[in-house]
């Protein structure tokens, strides 16, 4: 499974539905499990440019650009999708002698 960083802003609509149902959020994230097979493994509230952080594991790219399509057509949510790696698996690509030169 690949690992995912999810920057996400609420529209107008999408504070006004959190703020009158908090419990949405994790409604949301079950609905993302069950659609996508992606699931979220940690979320955060920010303040700045973006309102949450998620890091996401999903099985490919597709999955977790189908997850974001999906959510970002509710219109309650505009959504930045990052892939990530591991520090580990950064280190052992360099120890590897990859060379992206």
């Amino acid at each position: 499974m690949a690992i995912y960083v999810l920057l996400s802003k609420l529209t107008p609509e999408g504070a006004q539905t959190l703020h009158s149902d908090p419990a949405r959020t994790g409604e949301v994230n079950t609905e993302i499990r069950e659609a996508s097979g992606c699931k979220v493994l940690q979320q955060f509230a920010t303040l700045g440019e973006y309102d949450f952080v998620s890091i996401v594991e999903a099985p490919d790219n597709k999955a977790i650009a189908h997850m974001s399509i999906d959510l970002a057509a509710r219109g309650t949510v505009s959504i930045t999708t990052l892939p990530a790696i591991s520090i580990g698996e950064l280190m052992e690509g360099l120890q590897d002698g990859h060379d992206l030169a």
